[in-house]
């Protein structure tokens, strides 16, 4: 991976869309750089790769409950906006994990953090987290956990 920030290359992308006339595109990385500027604005902090990871995770889900919720509406136009803009900002987060591969991270954490039941889950979950985010539905490796703990 090159030593450009996150942030620089979804800047770069954007211009590049830019000059290329691709509206849609546009739009959504817009959207992003907008999402990293309002956490830079209010937080008074410039977004690094880890905080820009964390935002894009949170972006696709969010997108994800509304493309479902308009497929369950019948609002076919509108769940495929979303569906749109999931594979435009996905574009930017690294490649998920295998399965194979949370449950390593969630039995090395476990060990690492002694954990020994579902109380002490947050200790562990504090170890997995950087590890996994925009590679893994936080969720999902939450209940992986929690079924690990018994």
């Amino acid at each position: 991976m090159s030593n450009t920030s996150l942030k620089d290359r979804i800047n770069d992308a954007l211009k590049t869309a830019m000059r290329s006339r691709e509206k849609e595109r546009v739009a959504v990385l817009r959207l992003v750089m907008a999402e990293f500027k309002r956490i830079e604005v209010d937080e008074r902090i410039e977004v690094d790769d880890t905080r820009a990871l964390a935002l894009l995770d949170k972006m696709v889900k969010q997108r994800r409950d509304s493309e479902q919720q308009y497929r369950n509406a019948g609002r076919d136009e509108l769940a495929a906006q979303e569906a749109y803009e999931i594979t435009e900002i996905a574009v930017f987060l690294p490649a998920a994990l295998s399965t194979e591969e949370l449950d390593q991270i969630i039995a090395k954490a476990i060990a690492d953090a002694g954990v020994t039941g579902a109380r002490d889950m947050g200790k562990a979950m504090a170890l997995i987290k950087p590890q996994v985010q925009g590679r893994a539905d936080m969720g999902d490796v939450s209940k992986l956990l929690k079924a690990k703990l018994g």
